[in-house]
């Protein structure tokens, strides 16, 4: 068997939506590109959505309509891409790192209030791999200092926090759909969500040039439109996000079910009466002499998988000149080094689930880790790779 990762949907109905807005619309700006936003501001239950080319670009967006400059601090978590953080650092502002808590793998709460400073001048948690991050907690820091949130969904499109889907809670939030996302748009990809119309409007400029009207530009803005052909097939893949989404939840209950009786194993978060995860991810927690070790034995055996993320943001060595180091934040650096992400995607069957779960247990139950001189220089070619 050869289990990718991840892979992609595109059918013929996307297909189809892309020829006919290559053939019919505007390549920038076309009629799919306000229906996509309209839709996916619908879907959520918001006012407003506005596309732009990437995850990245949102977050930047975001950032700088929230008033983010070089006075600033942003508070946020370690324990993601290195884009949640980029957009405020590339606006001056210092980033400051709470911890993770390790049930959920999303900032702590109580640690966020230790960070707070007369600087700070947004928060950002992260839905990580499709798991809300504790919002109730996070708003009342918010409504308690003023201080807004912005919510990085990047990885998370319809998960939902006690009846409401993730995105909604704060002033502003942010998608990605980069191919590997719950949803998808055929390419790079990204949408910020708001129902503050300030917000949105700038937003709108400064992926347009700074555009105020045709021919006059009163900010200095980017070019970061999202393509037409790219709404067109966002559009139809909306439609299919609940469905799909439902899908990943199947697929992590047969996962679920096979390692949950493993002691040398921690499997996600699970879904409650208040939360519901989308599974962008399913990562598990191993221990960490026998990580890469895992990893090696499932490529060996047909089965692709991954590290999210081997270097904590704090570690980066972009962000060497903030002067964090080793030991500042001990749950995020534990973190980074046990997860391992196992296949996930919408296409994958009930067996192609039971073999990798099966593969897993057959790595600890029978041991296989054991003087296995030719596995550990495996492993040791395994996380050369992933680095």
């Amino acid at each position: 068997m050869k289990i990718p990762l991840a892979r992609p949907v595109i059918n013929e109905e996307m297909i189809e939506a892309a020829v006919n807005a290559l053939q019919n619309e505007k390549l920038v700006l076309g009629e799919s590109v306000f229906k996509f936003e309209e839709e996916f501001a619908k879907y959520f239950g918001v006012k407003y959505a506005v596309s732009v080319n990437s995850g990245n670009t949102a977050l930047l967006f975001a950032f700088q309509a929230l008033g983010v400059d070089g006075a600033s601090e942003v508070i946020g978590p370690s324990a993601t891409f290195i884009a949640t953080m980029n957009g405020a650092v590339l606006l001056g502002a210092d980033p400051v790192f709470a911890d993770i808590d390790m049930n959920t793998y999303t900032i702590d709460p109580e640690d966020v209030k230790k960070k707070i400073t007369e600087k700070t001048k947004v928060i950002v948690p992260v839905h990580l791999y499709g798991y809300p991050a504790d919002m109730e907690k996070l708003m009342e820091i918010s409504e308690e200092t003023g201080i807004p949130i912005l919510e990085d969904c990047a990885q998370a499109h319809g998960a939902e926090y006690r009846g409401k889907k993730v995105g909604t809670f704060g002033e502003v939030a942010i998608f990605s759909f980069y191919p590997t996302k719950n949803m998808t748009v055929g390419g790079d990809g990204g949408m910020v969500i708001t129902n503050n119309e300030e917000i949105a409007e700038l937003v709108k400029k400064l992926r347009d040039n700074g555009r105020k009207s045709k021919n006059t530009h009163d900010i200095i803005g980017h070019t970061a439109r999202l393509n037409t052909v790219n709404a067109a097939i966002g559009r139809v893949q909306l439609k299919y996000l609940d469905e799909w989404n439902e899908k990943r939840r199947k697929i992590a209950s047969i996962y679920d079910k096979i390692l949950d009786t493993l002691d040398e194993v921690v499997t996600p978060p699970k879904p409650s009466s208040s939360i519901k995860p989308v599974y962008h991810l399913y990562v598990i927690r191993v221990p960490e002499n026998k990580r890469n070790l895992l990893g090696a034995w499932l490529e060996k055996n047909g089965i692709q998988t991954a590290v999210h993320y081997p270097i904590p943001i704090h570690l980066q060595p972009a962000y060497a000149r903030f002067g964090y180091k080793e030991g500042d934040l001990p749950i995020t650096e534990k973190w980074a080094k046990t997860v391992l992400s196992i296949p996930m995607f919408v296409e994958m069957t009930k067996d192609q689930a039971k073999y990798v779960g099966e593969k897993i247990y057959e790595f600890f139950d029978k041991r296989v880790y054991e003087n296995n001189k030719e596995l550990e220089k495996e492993a040791q070619q395994w996380i050369k790779r992933l680095m």
